[in-house]
């Protein structure tokens, strides 16, 4: 058995493509440009420079995203608020109950009177806050939709 003739089908390393990209182009850009450049193209979110610039020649659409940290932080900040706020609710109704376990209902009456004016307190926050909200995202979040 002689072993002159080779597998063929078995070659090893990668498949060739069927139309490799083999025209190469150079341009140059002032420092100026280069950083307009740089910048549309972190923008863009693309991981491939030559991509992005394909991209670009043949207008092909490009996603740009741009974040706002001061509408994350916002929001964020917004978010630890409400979290509070809901721990105050919870808070509230262990507090009723306390009440209503260890005094009489005279006595619980008066607390719960007390307790009504500073919830209706923290009502008026809480709407306050929610205007403050609606404004923001009118004025700050709705024009980058």
């Amino acid at each position: 058995m002689e072993n002159n003739s080779r597998n063929p089908t078995n070659k090893g390393g990668r498949k060739p493509k069927a139309d490799p990209s083999i025209h190469r182009y150079v341009f140059r850009l002032t420092d100026e440009e280069n950083t307009k450049f740089l910048t549309l193209f972190e923008q863009s979110g693309m991981k491939v420079m030559a991509h992005f610039i394909t991209a670009c020649i043949f207008q092909k659409p490009i996603k740009t995203v741009k974040i706002d940290m001061d509408a994350v932080d916002f929001h964020t900040r917004l978010t630890n608020f409400y979290s509070q706020f809901r721990a105050v609710g919870v808070n509230y109704n262990q507090i009723v109950k306390i009440l209503y376990r260890n005094f009489s209902e005279k006595k619980a009456s008066a607390y719960l009177f007390k307790l009504e004016k500073q919830t209706a307190e923290m009502a008026d926050l809480c709407r306050k806050v929610i205007e403050l909200t609606q404004e923001f995202e009118k004025e700050h979040l709705q024009k980058h939709k």
